[in-house]
Formats: structure tokens, C-alpha cells, sequence
């Protein structure tokens, strides 16, 4: 169990530390995206947001088969607007968008960016290769580390008890203890979050039911399933027998959200789709803003509208999920983050941020229990400099990437073609050159000189942000701007982080064993042993 638990976790463990990094980022991505786009910081709900946007609408897209309005919340500052063009194709590419003010309603002309977006996609399809190939990388991966975990329990006899035992300055002891503690702390997140991940790839890796239930078409299943899921409501056919009549004014929103927040106390409007826009077959759908069990998905609950009387037409209701829809809806809910209140993400994202120090402990332990082999052979083999070199470049390069990226999307100019390609090309850039950096640095002077480098960039963003068109802390904190406040402040974190390690790294100097062997060999070559091993 403990070689299985060693060469399942090392091959791709610097793939799963990528994986947890940026999914642990995702489980903030609206807030991410609301920073990075800094021409929304302003953007402030009243109480006429629905209707100004609306009568925007009328404006932007006036023949448009149907009109989507996603409302700010405590995550969104803006209206996300879409609409579907007559005539338009099916699905998203018929869509068209645009952000609007959620004061006046009108139009912002945002920066292009997808830097959110794409830690997001990162996480589970990687880059750069096709999506089907990096889903199949990222499953692979994620059941190896599945595997080194339930592998890691049987290991440690004494798991518990390890776990309240941490023993510093004793070298491999230290790390080992670390790793221990960051494994057990979250062991029931890091079960569910590795599981859960299996089961959104359920039907790429188990194809075989759908195909043999639906002969291959796998469109028909998922469109079934969505049906289903969806549920039929009375009163969805009214009037479509009716001649349509165009140039109906749309009946006033204002008494559907009333009459929705009367029907659900305590609950905000989450989104205003309008079907059929200025005739006289309108129908405006409300939807509430998240849900209320995980077991349908945090499925919402709508009310229908007659556009042009403001009746009432329905209240569909979802149907009842079977219990194995239900186990697979709770967990994949739960790896996603979605409908979880401000607690319950800030205690999901910090069990991601255990798991992503459990991968980095686990790393460079590997090093450090071969410490004692590089002092008898007086030299650093090959093998142990190339792990060391990826230790760095992927755990100290990742977070100067991240940082890059932030930055490119504040000094780009945002009227560039393609900026947003820059960014993600800038961010792989820079976590290249921390590689190469790794490479022809002392392994102890590389991680101290990337350390302080994050240190800076990170803690110099909060500043940036205001410097460049944003909101800063001083007006986001007292304006109730959450969603940019708290991007700043975790900035901020990131860079205590950084340098709390930077310092101890500093002022540790090299490590206790490592004196031990320069004391018993002065003389031993190599760049790799005479600077020590990652800590």
C-alpha cells in the first residue's frame, strides 16, 4: 500500500496540484471575473434595475425571438443580458450579450477577458489540446489520486493520531507530519471532491448504458434527461392557438416580482426570461435565485406570466429525482460549489486550498525521504533534480502565473484584438520561464527568489486595481462591492501566504540535515544537494 500509495501520487501529482489550484480558485469565479473586469466595479442594484433593463432591451434587440436577464446578486454587480436574434441557431453560439448597468440599465462596454473562465476550464480539461482529450488526462489523473488516497489511509494505522502530532525542524519528520494533518483535516472533502469529480465524468468514462439505451444518440439521452428534470407545467400551451399580433406593449414587471417574492418569502429573483417579446404571444418566466435542496441541483423554482395581461399563466414544478439522479445530483453539486451561501463557499474553498497544500507536501516529501540516498552517493541523481525542478517550476510557477495573468489584464490596453488570448498566452509564458528559472537556479535561491516574486505581485494588485479603472478597498469595503472587495482581500491573503513562506525559508536557511552532511562531507558536488531540497 505504500509503494501503490507513492507511484500513484508522484507521476501526476504535479497535474493534481494544477487541478486543485485552479479548482479551488473556480469556487470564487464570479467574483474573479467581476475583478477582472473592472468597467462593472460601479454598477450598483435600485430598485428600477429590472425595469430600466428591460426597457433597454426594447431597444438593443426589439425583434428578438426571446430576452434573458440574469440580475445582480451578493456574486454579480451588473445584468447579464442575452438574447436570441430571429432566425438565430439553436444552442449558445445564436446568442448575443451584453452587460448592463444595473442603475440606468444601459449598456457597459466591458474589457474582453476570459481569465476566469479559464482557471475554470483549466481545472478538468487543461489547454491547448482537444476538450476531450484533457477531460480524459484530468479523470485518469483524478482516479489515480482517488486511488492514493484511500491507499494513504490504509498506510497510516495511526491517521488520527498523526494528525494532532506535528513535530517542526525535524526535516522529513516535519513534512510528513504536514502532509498527515493536510490529508486528515479535509479527508472527507478530498473523498467526495475525487469521487464526485469521477461522476462528472461518468459519461465519457461509462459510456456503454446511454449507448445501448439509445443506440449511440447521446443528444436524445441528455435531452430526455433534461425534460425530465424539468418537469411540465399547466397553462404552457395558453394561447398558442391564437393568431400572434406584433407591436403589444409588455405588461409592467414590477407586480410579477411582487407577486414572486410574495409566493416565495425571503427569496430574490434570480433572472427574467421574456419569450415572444412585443406580441401579443409574450410570456415572461421568473425565476428564483438559487435553489433550496441539492438533490435536484438547486433546481429553482419559476412562475409564468401572460407579457401582455401579467397574469399568472403557471408555477411549474420540477419532478422528483430517482435515487440514483439523486445521489449523483448531491455530490456533483457539492464538487461544483453551486447554490452554497458565503460559509459554506469560504469552508469549501479553504478544504481546497488543504487539499492543494496536502498535493505540495506530498511532492516534496518525496524529495526529502531521499535526502539520506544523495548523501551517501555525495551527489544528486538525475531523477531527484528532475522532481525537485518540477516541485518548483509547477508550485512556485503556478502562482506567477496566476499573477501574470491578473496583471496582463490590467496592462493590456482593453481595446487589443484578441486580449484575452494574450492573457492566457502570458500566463503559460510566464509559468515556462519559472520552469526554466528552476532549471539553472540553486533549487533553495530558486524557491526564494519565486516566493518573493509572487509576494510582490500578489500584494501589489489591490493597488493596481484602482490604479487601472477598478474600485479600490477603500470604496468596494464601505460601497458593499463584495464580489471586487473580496477578490482584493484574497490577493491580499495570497501575498501573506507567499512571503510567511518566503521568510521561513530565509530565515531557516538550509536545513538541519543538510548541515549535518556538509559537515560530514565538505566536498560534495552538485547544486541540487548543496542548496538542499525544496524546503
Amino acid at each position: 500500500m505504500a509503494w501503490l500509495h507513492t507511484w500513484t501520487g508522484l507521476p501526476l501529482g504535479w497535474l493534481l496540484y494544477a487541478v486543485f489550484f485552479t479548482g479551488t480558485l473556480s469556487y470564487y469565479l464570479d467574483e474573479v471575473n467581476a475583478w477582472t473586469r473592472p468597467e462593472l466595479h460601479r454598477s450598483a442594484p435600485a430598485p428600477q434595475t429590472a425595469e430600466r433593463a428591460l426597457q433597454t432591451m426594447q431597444q438593443l434587440a426589439p425583434d428578438a425571438e426571446s430576452w434573458t436577464l440574469a440580475l445582480p446578486n451578493e456574486r454579480q454587480m451588473q445584468v447579464q443580458a442575452s438574447w436570441r436574434p430571429a432566425g438565430a441557431p439553436a444552442g449558445r453560439g445564436g446568442q448575443q450579450r451584453a452587460e448592463l448597468d444595473a442603475a440606468t440599465g444601459q449598456p457597459i462596454a466591458a474589457r474582453e477577458t476570459r481569465a476566469g473562465n479559464f482557471l475554470y476550464r483549466f481545472h478538468f480539461e487543461l489547454y491547448g489540446m482537444p476538450r476531450v482529450w484533457g477531460r480524459w488526462v484530468v479523470a485518469i489523473a483524478t482516479l489515480l489520486m482517488f486511488v492514493a488516497i484511500l491507499s494513504g489511509v490504509v498506510t497510516h494505522k495511526k491517521i488520527f493520531t498523526e494528525f494532532f502530532t506535528f513535530r517542526p525542524r525535524k526535516g522529513q519528520r516535519s513534512w510528513l507530519d504536514a502532509h498527515n494533518a493536510t490529508a486528515v483535516l479535509a479527508l472527507p472533502f478530498h473523498l467526495m471532491i475525487t469521487f464526485s469529480g469521477l461522476l462528472l465524468f461518468m459519461y465519457m468514462l461509462l459510456p456503454a448504458g446511454i449507448n445501448a439505451a439509445y443506440d449511440g444518440d447521446t443528444r436524445a439521452y441528455f435531452a430526455e434527461r433534461q425534460q425530465a428534470g424539468r418537469g411540465a407545467g399547466p397553462g404552457a400551451a395558453a394561447r398558442v392557438t391564437e393568431p400572434v399580433v406584433a407591436g403589444v406593449p409588455l405588461a409592467p414587471v414590477g407586480p410579477m416580482l411582487a407577486e414572486a417574492q410574495r409566493r416565495w418569502p425571503g427569496r430574490e429573483v434570480g433572472s427574467i426570461a421574456v419569450n415572444r417579446p412585443g406580441t401579443s404571444a409574450a410570456t415572461v418566466e421568473l425565476r428564483e435565485h438559487g435553489g433550496t435542496s441539492l438533490v435536484d441541483r438547486g433546481a429553482s423554482r419559476r412562475l409564468v406570466f401572460d407579457g401582455v395581461t401579467g397574469a399568472v399563466q403557471a408555477a411549474p414544478a420540477g419532478s422528483e429525482p430517482g435515487v440514483a439522479s439523486a445521489v449523483y445530483n448531491v455530490l456533483t453539486a457539492a464538487h461544483l460549489g453551486r447554490f452554497a451561501g458565503p460559509g459554506l463557499r469560504l469552508l469549501l474553498f479553504l478544504c481546497g486550498v488543504v487539499g492543494t497544500v496536502m498535493v505540495a507536501t506530498g511532492l516534496v516529501l518525496w524529495v526529502v525521504k531521499r535526502l539520506p540516498e544523495r548523501r551517501k552517493a555525495g551527489r544528486t541523481p538525475f531523477g531527484h533534480r528532475l522532481v525537485e525542478l518540477l516541485n518548483l517550476g509547477t508550485i512556485g510557477g503556478l502562482s506567477l502565473a496566476l499573477a501574470a495573468c491578473l496583471w496582463l489584464n490590467r496592462l493590456l490596453p482593453a481595446t487589443l484584438a484578441g486580449r484575452a488570448d494574450w492573457e492566457i498566452q502570458g500566463f503559460f509564458a510566464v509559468w515556462a520561464l519559472a520552469f526554466l528559472h528552476a532549471g539553472l537556479r540553486p533549487a533553495r535561491r530558486a524557491w526564494i527568489e519565486q516566493l518573493a516574486l509572487a509576494t510582490v505581485l500578489f500584494a501589489l494588485l489591490p493597488l493596481l486595481n484602482p490604479l487601472t479603472g477598478g474600485l479600490g478597498l477603500w470604496a468596494s469595503v464601505p460601497g458593499g462591492a463584495w464580489p471586487v472587495a473580496g477578490f482584493d482581500l484574497a490577493m491580499l491573503l495570497l501575498a501573506l501566504v507567499h512571503g510567511a513562506a518566503w521568510r521561513w525559508l530565509v530565515q531557516r536557511g538550509a536545513t538541519p540535515s543538510l548541515r549535518s552532511a556538509r559537515a560530514r562531507s565538505p566536498v560534495l558536488p552538485g547544486a541540487g544537494l548543496k542548496e538542499g531540497s525544496a524546503s
